[in-house]
């Protein structure tokens, strides 16, 4: 029933209207108390369970035999495990992977570490993969072989064999194929049976020689000719100690596996040479090699017997065999002066050719 009064609607409600939307409204409140009681309680479980797992017993590492590694060669696993940055017990899930990671590739000879936790049965996963070092680098008792202020002209060591400073050189780190340098003592102390490097190398300190160390190394592992040491400490003459004796090789560069190539292809001077006495062999100038002799050679080698009968079939270009041809000639020329009964030269004073200075022979 609706009544107007003035400007005014009053609408009459039934009361059976009235208590429908009573209903309505008793129900949408007891729907109201159930979710947001379903709520607290949800919200009171999640919490409840949470504290009790963290707080398990089974979910701690209680000892380091909890701790398993994976990937070691050379070292122990127990020794790994002492390296850890771990208080036992310790909850599981609080641990910091990052933590242990940087921990073992800052303190151990590993190139990269991965960390898993395992919660079925509760414990810790280490997959590691270790440094290899391929080089031991040398320096004196004053200056660190790898810091780039040291190792200046006053301090060079040109020959390990004559120099009386190489007394004085000591391992200082190693150096992996990548050029890292592992510190010397954490290696030794964390080696095991791993047996050490046999190539040396004396100078490596600056950042470039650093970054060319991984090509060099590549190129110096794949040489035909053992090499046994590398002195870089002059940045303009790369000397390698070999099978053969000390050899020249000028600034590091593009030309270094053209150098080992004809280094391979002079190997045949060792039968007829005494590697003692052979002052160095000069390669700066691969086209053109020199050797500069200690002493002159006797008896002289005939240019047959210098020359192999399979050189003309194993020489990669006629460039090469025609270097040979002028040492060849002039060890003739030395020859026959002797056979007449001319005197030869003195020791360190043999001139072996017309255009090369004393004591050198230009292949």
């Amino acid at each position: 029933m609706t009544t107007r009064q003035g400007t005014r609607q009053i609408y009459s409600v039934s009361s059976a209207q009235i208590a429908a939307r009573r209903r309505k409204l008793r129900k949408q409140r007891r729907w109201q108390v159930m979710r947001t009681s379903w709520q607290v309680l949800m919200v009171g479980g999640l919490t409840v369970g949470l504290v009790w797992v963290i707080s398990l017993p089974d979910w701690m590492l209680r000892s380091a035999a909890q701790v398993k590694i994976e990937g070691n060669q050379s070292l122990a696993a127990d020794t790994i495990r002492t390296l850890l940055p771990l208080q036992y017990p310790q909850f599981l899930l609080t641990l910091k992977p990052q933590a242990i990671v940087h921990q073992l590739e800052s303190q151990a000879p590993i190139a990269e570490a991965t960390v898993s936790r395992r919660l079925f049965p509760p414990g810790l996963t280490i997959r590691i993969q270790e440094r290899n070092p391929v080089a031991m680098v040398y320096g004196t008792a004053t200056d660190s072989a790898i810091n780039p202020a040291a190792g200046s002209a006053t301090n060079a060591v040109t020959d390990s064999a004559t120099n009386p400073l190489n007394s004085e050189l000591k391992p200082t780190a190693f150096l992996d194929e990548r050029g890292t340098v592992i510190p010397y003592e954490k290696y030794m102390a964390l080696r095991g049976s791993r047996p050490l490097p046999t190539l040396k190398v004396i100078g490596i300190q600056q950042d470039q020689q650093r970054l060319d160390w991984a090509s060099l190394y590549q190129q110096v592992s794949q040489s035909p000719v053992k090499i046994l040491e590398i002195d870089w400490q002059e940045s303009g003459n790369l000397v390698l100690r070999t099978e053969m004796g000390t050899v020249h090789l000028g600034a590091y560069g593009a030309q270094f596996a053209k150098q080992l190539q004809t280094l391979d292809r002079m190997r045949y001077l060792t039968q007829k040479i005494e590697v003692s006495d052979i002052a160095f062999i000069d390669l700066r100038n691969p086209d053109m090699p020199r050797i500069e002799t200690t002493q002159v050679v006797s008896p002289i080698l005939s240019a047959a017997e210098n020359v192999p009968e399979n050189a003309a079939e194993n020489a990669e270009d006629d460039q090469f065999q025609q270097t040979i041809e002028p040492l060849t000639e002039s060890i003739n020329a030395v020859s026959g002066d002797a056979a007449s009964g001319e005197a030869m030269p003195s020791e360190n004073q043999s001139d072996i050719g017309t255009t090369e200075p004393a004591g050198e022979t230009n292949l």
